[in-house]
C-alpha cells in the first residue's frame, strides 16, 4: 500500500494511505488517512477487513500503533469501517470511534464492544493535541447520516464518496487529478446514480463552499486541489443526479 504526505508543519500532518499494487481486483480501490495532531492520530475511514493487514504494515511504518486514538467513520458502508474490530485488537481497546448517531446499532454488529462516540445530525469537533478537526453534516450525501471532515489549519476537506472517482488502475500513479476534464468520466456514473437529493446537495455545497479549502480527499480515486476544488464544486452543482429512479419510472429527482 502507497502512503504519501499530503500537508506538514510542526506536530501536524495528513497522511494518504491506498492504491495497493496487491489489492484483489474485486475490491473496490479506498483512500484512507490519518492525521496526527502531537503524539495522537485519527483515522478517516479506515477501511474493510480485506485491506486491513496492508493497511496496518503501512501505518506502522510512519507511527506507533499506540498512538491512534480515534477511528472516524463517514458513515455505515464495509468499505470504511468493517475493519473495526480488527483495528480495537491493535489500538488501545479504548479507541474512540466517532461515526453518526444513526448508525451506532448498526455499526454495532462489526462490533459490540467497540467504544462508540455518536456524532449528532449538527456535527460537532474532534480535538487532537493542538488540531481541532470540524464534523460538517453531509447527510444524503449519499447516506442519511454523513459527514465531511474539515481541517481549518491544514484547508483540507474530507469527503467520504462524495467526489468518489472508479479509476482503471493504469490511472493510478498519484493522489491528485492532474486532468480535471478528463477525470470527470470516471466520476460521473457514481455522482449520478449513489447521489438521490437535489437539496442535500445543494445543502452541502453551500456549507463546504463558505470554507477555506486547499485540498478535497474523497475516499474513492483521486484528489483536488488548488482550483480544481472549485472545479469539483462547480461540475458537482450542475450535475443531474438521481439517475436510479428512472428504471422505477419516476423520472429525474426533484428533492
Amino acid at each position: 500500500m502507497i502512503s504519501q504526505t499530503i500537508f506538514q508543519q510542526p506536530g501536524h500532518k495528513w497522511l494518504a494511505f491506498g492504491q495497493d499494487p496487491n489489492k484483489p481486483e474485486k475490491l473496490i480501490d479506498t483512500n484512507q488517512i490519518v492525521i496526527i495532531g502531537g503524539e495522537s492520530a485519527i483515522i478517516l475511514d479506515p477501511g474493510g477487513i480485506e485491506i486491513f493487514p496492508p493497511m496496518l504494515a503501512a501505518l506502522t511504518d510512519e507511527i506507533p500503533i499506540e498512538n491512534v486514538k480515534h477511528l472516524f467513520m463517514s458513515h455505515q458502508d464495509p468499505d470504511i469501517g468493517s475493519s473495526l474490530p480488527l483495528w480495537r485488537q491493535v489500538c488501545n481497546e479504548n479507541v474512540e470511534i466517532h461515526l453518526s448517531w444513526l448508525w451506532t446499532t448498526f455499526v454495532a454488529h462489526f462490533d459490540a464492544e467497540a467504544n462508540i462516540q455518536p456524532i449528532p445530525d449538527e456535527g460537532g469537533t474532534i480535538q487532537l493535541p493542538g488540531v481541532s478537526l470540524q464534523l460538517i453534516p453531509a447527510h444524503y450525501m449519499h447516506s442519511s447520516g454523513n459527514f465531511s471532515v474539515y481541517d481549518p489549519e491544514a484547508k483540507i476537506l474530507w469527503t467520504g464518496d462524495i467526489g468518489a472517482a472508479m479509476l482503471p488502475h493504469r490511472h493510478r500513479d498519484s493522489f491528485f487529478v492532474e486532468d480535471f476534464n478528463s477525470h470527470i468520466q470516471y466520476m460521473e456514473g457514481f455522482h449520478r446514480r449513489w447521489l438521490g437529493s437535489i437539496r442535500a446537495r445543494d445543502a452541502w455545497i453551500a456549507s463546504v463552499s463558505k470554507l477555506d479549502i486547499d485540498i478535497i480527499t474523497p475516499q474513492h480515486g483521486l484528489f483536488f486541489r488548488g482550483e480544481d476544488v472549485k472545479r469539483f464544486l462547480d461540475w458537482l452543482s450542475r450535475l443531474n443526479i438521481g439517475s436510479g429512479l428512472d428504471s422505477m419510472g419516476g423520472g429525474n429527482n426533484n428533492d
